[in-house]
């Protein structure tokens, strides 16, 4: 697909997908509730169609109406139907480690397995840290090696419910892992506490965890990002707000994705004039609305009104030196917009974005040198310096929805991009570029 630049300076008002990191979470937990969720503005897109797809074949009753971006998940009290299920998730990371702990509240056999990349993320310290807890899951495919191999799906659950306790998790990798821990643990046999091993990386995503559960009246205990104390209890909804949403208290709305509104944010940027995204507040569970502050360091003006966030743009568009190891799913928004900057930007702090659907440093310098970026790899990010002439170029996506959206950022300004499997962003928002053309 060939982006078409936009001569002029935008102003324009546009609305993006559900969020993925709260819909998935909602799903989860309302399948261990009692009773029927409601879902609004939920997303539809592969992420989470797979994991929909995954509660029903487990024996769960999960309506959706695409139309009325709606999902009706019914929960069985930490019950799971299915004694037996083989489950594919393509290559849905939150899908994958979410319903790795899930699956170990059952009764029974499950296999979980991906698309060829899912079987290259590991997700050994969740494995290990479940076992920890009683729980048994093993790889599928044993392989005989000299060095050690990290564990990646397919996996095998073999589970009589999680018996709990105490565990300990890596965080460097990916905090799903413990997002996944904690969302399960109110279910377990015993109560869990659960000490971080490392450093955690992408804390807002943690947060906006255990706030999704204090939502359906379940309070961690924690010490910082070191310690969490989960209790034994029942998930039950809370009546959220009645007096804004009007609605049910069985009803819980989502609000649109940070992560996809990061690439409307970032237009103004490099376009100029102003870019208004609605339903999503600087006050959002999600951590990478944080984003707009990175936007403000380099020269940019945002504005809040009611259930409206604005971006403006000036020509001054300056570099900057920043640590995104806790927004890491916007860096590649940062790395599109970094060559128009006036000075080098360096992104520091996302190692754990070589594991994600993709090697993200990787793949972000190769397509930025592609382009005629000068730009130095690091182990944990990159440095983009200034560039005046682009070359034209056909971007290769690596089957990375993130890499599809970020690159087609530098179309709008110059002539001459071209975004190889533009198809990929079906998999958080499949219709990205209908909406990036209503900027035009």
């Amino acid at each position: 697909m060939q982006i078409k630049p936009i001569l002029h300076s935008l102003n324009s008002t546009i609305r993006v997908p559900g969020s993925k990191s709260l819909t998935n979470r909602a799903l989860l937990i309302a399948s261990l509730a009692n009773g029927t969720t409601h879902l609004t503005n939920a997303l539809f897109s592969d992420d989470s169609r797979y994991f929909a797809k995954a509660l029903q074949t487990l024996g769960f009753d999960v309506q959706l109406d695409e139309a009325k971006h709606e999902m009706a998940v019914t929960g069985l009290g930490g019950k799971i139907p299915a004694t037996k299920a083989e489950l594919f998730i393509g290559n849905a990371g939150t899908a994958a480690r979410f319903l790795s702990a899930f699956l170990t509240l059952g009764h029974g056999e499950y296999i979980l397995d991906g698309e060829p990349r899912m079987r290259e993320r590991p997700i050994g310290d969740l494995v290990d840290s479940l076992t920890q807890l009683g729980a048994r899951i093993e790889p599928v495919e044993r392989l005989t090696l000299n060095v050690q191999r990290q564990i990646c799906p397919p996996v095998k659950i073999i589970a009589s419910g999680l018996p709990g306790g105490k565990t300990k998790i890596a965080g460097d990798i990916s905090s799903q892992f413990l997002s996944a821990l904690l969302m399960v643990a109110p279910y377990a046999q015993s109560k869990i506490e659960i000490t971080l091993s490392t450093e955690l990386n992408s804390k807002p995503y943690v947060d906006m965890t255990i706030a999704i559960m204090r939502d359906f009246g379940v309070e961690v205990e924690r010490s910082g990002y070191q310690f969490f104390s989960i209790p034994l209890a029942n998930y039950e909804l809370r009546n959220l707000r009645p007096s804004t949403f009007n609605l049910q208290p069985s009803t819980y709305p989502i609000e649109s994705d940070a992560s996809a509104a990061s690439y409307f944010f970032a237009a103004p940027a490099i376009c100029g004039g102003i870019v208004r995204v609605e339903n999503i507040s600087r006050n959002s569970k999600q951590g990478d609305i944080a984003f707009l502050d990175v936007l403000q360091q380099m020269g940019c003006t945002v504005a809040e009104t009611d259930n409206c966030l604005l971006v403006t743009g000036h020509s001054d568009l300056r570099g900057v030196d920043i640590d995104m190891r806790d927004i890491p799913d916007t860096a590649q928004t940062l790395a599109a917009i970094a060559p128009f900057a006036s000075s080098p930007t360096r992104i520091r702090g996302i190692a754990s974005a070589r594991v994600k659907e993709t090697d993200r440093v990787s793949a972000t310098c190769a397509e930025l040198k592609r382009l005629g970026v000068q730009v130095e790899e690091h182990e944990d990010g990159m440095t983009i310096y200034p560039c005046q002439t682009f070359k034209p170029a056909n971007i290769q996506t690596y089957n990375d929805h993130r890499m599809a959206m970020a690159f087609s950022l530098i179309g709008l300004r110059f002539n001459g991009v071209t975004i190889e499997n533009a198809s990929c962003v079906s998999k958080t928002f499949p219709n990205f570029f209908d909406v990036l053309e209503t900027l035009r």
